[in-house]
């Protein structure tokens, strides 16, 4: 006799999985939003993440049930929104069992300068004062004012020098909004010459190829980081075919770089006519301008500047597109960024194909940093010669010098390539900090590691520390004193990086947990940190991992005196 088994059919599924969506949350978010029913540009994928800050700014944080019915009024899985909502510092998310937070929240800024500053002790005094029902207090990464350390941030105003006293005055008086920006206006800008080079462009009087030249002649490099030939990049991207994009990189998030906000709040529109010519100059369909959530002035000004320029049919409306980041130090990577200004959580993508051959929407794209465009206009109206005949010590051009940490007068110093940290020192900064004698100093920000006082004569200059394992980067030069910690230095830049990998790949993402947790030993193994190291160098995908492990090296290699004065034990 045959037994037939018959597995019973499984229940048909009416509702889908997970969480209902709740009808009157949808509704909420057309009314915030806009109806994406009848316009489908709202469901665009590029604009989520601005649909998350509109969100953020209306509520005070992201519930998962906003986040459930952006899902559906973008017709995006949950999976992508929740995904992209968290890999964002700034996106508050909270889930269905967790309490909102208070609504008043201040950030104390712990970058390397602010900690040196006092910002671990500013950050406890608050902790110990403030009405955790009402106020809550976090840590955030470098926020970009570096030469004013201590700062604080009381809902979107920053406090400089910040004190407890000073933020209390700031939360009695309710001034949560950012400071007032004094900024250059159209008008005053076209009076001294603004966007005639835009002009000629346009209208045929300079051509690409001269442009270039002269570009090339002023030695004009990429000032974010890197330092790649501005031309040469405008080279790639006009040889492949189009559509072609623009973006501008404003997001400088490399611990102790303050430039690229100096230079916007001062002259945006020198800003922009360098990058609508950048722009012109690969024959893009559109500029995109990604700027770091932590310029919300900014964002301000911007706005009005662009404005500006298509009121005075200077642009067409919509050509130049502002965007927001959300707090990531990897975005300011060029194909994290993209990734970003897609609407994605901000991994840097694997290359090739590089960015010029398939970048925002994977097309063609040039991507430049806010300086490189700035100094265009300057550098027609002027001549080549004039910018480029400014270096000492054998090298071409000027720098933009981010300097903080132990000097009188922190600042942005326009000073000529090639200068020497004792020469920017002395010449531009006032000297040493009263008190504090030079010790050890980092030339390129956080990832560009760092040199001791007998290497302050070294020329500042793409191409001119590498032999010393460090790299100028942005040229963000925070100044250490003989009253500083070394291994709460590194400690430091290590917990950034760690704090800010993507966690995209493993040596990277395990690589700098790693190298925190040997950093926090009173006894440190060479041998270990420098494999370690190598891997992490080797192996990862992008800069933030490569270059993690430089102020590690830098260390081992020209400190071991006075690591040993610290009381840490260096073998091997």
């Amino acid at each position: 006799m045959t037994v037939q088994t018959v597995t019973p059919k499984r229940p048909f599924r009416g509702k889908p999985r997970g969480r209902e969506l709740d009808p009157n949350r949808l509704e909420g978010l057309r009314e915030l939003l806009g109806d994406e029913r009848e316009d489908a540009t709202l469901r665009r994928r590029d604009l989520l993440i601005e649909h998350l800050h509109v969100i953020q700014d209306a509520r005070g944080h992201l519930l998962l049930a906003d986040l459930r019915a952006l899902a559906a009024y973008m017709n995006l899985p949950m999976a992508a929104v929740y995904e992209t909502a968290t890999f964002y510092a700034h996106f508050d998310v909270i889930h269905d069992d967790q309490e909102t937070p208070p609504a008043l929240t201040i950030r104390v800024c712990d970058s390397l300068a602010c900690q040196l500053a006092g910002a671990e002790a500013l950050k406890a005094q608050l902790e110990a004062n403030v009405d955790i029902e009402q106020v809550r207090v976090l840590r955030a990464p470098c926020m970009g004012r570096c030469d004013t350390a201590p700062v604080a941030e009381v809902g979107h105003h920053h406090v400089l020098f910040a004190t407890q006293e000073s933020i209390a005055t700031v939360i009695e008086g309710a001034h949560f909004h950012p400071a007032t920006v004094d900024w250059q206006r159209l008008d005053d800008y076209r009076r001294e010459g603004g966007f005639a080079l835009l002009r000629a462009c346009r209208e045929g009087e300079v051509t690409v190829e001269a442009l270039m030249d002269a570009m090339q002649q002023a030695n004009l490099r990429g000032l974010g980081g890197a330092g790649f030939p501005t031309f040469k990049k405008w080279t790639f991207v006009r040889q492949e075919a189009g559509p072609r994009y623009c973006a501008i990189n404003a997001d400088e998030g490399e611990p102790g770089t303050f430039k690229d906000r100096y230079y916007l709040e001062r002259s945006p529109h020198q800003f922009l006519e360098g990058a609508l010519v950048s722009a012109w100059a690969v024959d893009a369909e559109a500029l995109y301008i990604y700027l770091r959530d932590e310029y919300p002035a900014l964002h301000g000004v911007l706005r009005e500047a662009i404005g500006e320029l298509e009121a005075a049919g200077l642009v067409a409306p919509g050509y130049i597109v502002l965007r927001r980041g959300a707090g990531a130090y990897i975005c300011g990577e060029e194909s994290a960024m993209i990734e970003s200004l897609e609407g994605k959580p901000g991994k840097p993508r694997h290359r090739p194909p590089f960015v010029a051959q398939k970048g925002l929407f994977d097309q063609p794209t040039l991507v430049n940093n806010v300086e490189t465009v700035y100094w265009i206009p300057m550098i027609w109206q002027r001549g080549a010669e004039a910018f480029a005949s400014q270096g000492r010590h054998g090298r071409v051009g000027v720098r933009s010098f981010s300097v903080s940490g132990r000097v009188k007068h922190p600042g942005v110093y326009l000073a000529p390539a090639g200068i020497t940290l004792s020469e920017l020192i002395d010449e531009y900064c006032g000297g040493m900090a009263d008190g504090h004698r030079l010790a050890a100093y980092l030339p390129g920000g956080a990832s560009g590691g760092i040199l001791p006082a007998a290497k302050a004569n070294i020329p500042l200059d793409f191409d001119t520390l590498q032999e010393h394992g460090c790299f100028i980067g942005s040229a963000a030069v925070i100044v250490l004193s003989d009253q500083d910690d070394l291994r709460g230095v590194a400690t430091n830049l290590l917990a950034f990086f760690a704090d800010e990998s993507c966690g995209q790949c493993t040596p990277c993402r395990v690589g700098t947990e790693k190298m925190l947790t040997l950093l926090e030993r009173n006894e440190w193994d060479a041998g270990l940190m420098t494999q370690l190291s190598q891997v992490m160098i080797d192996a990862s995908i992008c800069g933030l991992g490569q270059a993690a492990p430089n102020p590690v090296l830098g260390l081992l290699k020209d400190f071991r005196g006075e690591l040993a004065a610290q009381n840490v034990i260096v073998k091997g």
